[in-house]
């Protein structure tokens, strides 16, 4: 990594809070104030984070339901484990075909909130960055329909581009009411935002004919 990035880093009022607050990455408190703000965690619910890794949205999720919920994190990679028996991880591809199951077998019950912090490798070409963060948003998207109880909750990272408007529009589809924002936790330069779909719309039932 560049020094100059390293020092950065170094010198972030979250990334300094984190270390001395023992979390594991600067992001928990970008999920801590849009839960704050926005109410889309609670005491008791069960909640899936994909991209888990390295366990900072896990953490903030935890504290948040407490010892009557659950959270469930997915990552490619393998998450450190916690030493709380409602939190559970597994090693998991969301692009995958079998990634849903592997999902709702680890599930107590349908979700409350489906999150998601997952991100591309990032190539430095910002259309192809932007193109692969929609992707993954896109599947993340995929897997709350399928997870989410009636008006549970979505919240997903993506990035500033020209592909933003039309899946904004699609998660209109799905949720009662949507919002783009950008909590204080998210650094000033970077492009990331957060798509929160509140109120999960419960599929209607195809008539019988």
């Amino acid at each position: 990594m560049p020094k100059a990035w390293i020092q950065e880093r170094e010198r972030d009022y979250y990334y300094q809070k984190a270390k001395l607050e023992k979390y594991r990455s600067r992001a928990a408190y970008k999920l801590f104030q849009a839960i704050q703000k926005y109410h889309f965690i609670k005491l008791g619910d069960v909640v899936v984070d994909l991209g888990a890794a390295p366990g900072g949205w896990v953490q903030a999720a935890r504290k948040t339901v407490a010892k009557r919920g659950f959270v469930l994190g997915v990552d490619l990679r393998v998450v450190e484990p916690f030493p709380q028996d409602n939190v559970m991880t597994i090693v998991c591809d969301i692009m995958e075909d079998d990634a849903l199951q592997q999902i709702m077998e680890m599930l107590p019950r349908k979700a409350d909130a489906v999150i998601s912090d997952a991100s591309p490798n990032i190539s430095g070409i910002w259309e192809l960055d932007h193109a692969r963060q929609i992707d993954l948003a896109q599947q993340a998207l995929q897997i709350a329909l399928e997870t989410l109880r009636p008006r549970g909750n979505f919240f997903v990272k993506v990035f500033q581009g020209d592909m933003l408007g039309d899946y904004v529009q699609k998660v209109k589809r799905h949720f009662e009411t949507v919002l783009v924002i950008k909590p204080k936790a998210s650094r000033a330069k970077s492009s990331e935002m957060f798509i929160l779909g509140h109120g999960f719309k419960k599929p209607q039932l195809e008539r019988q004919t």
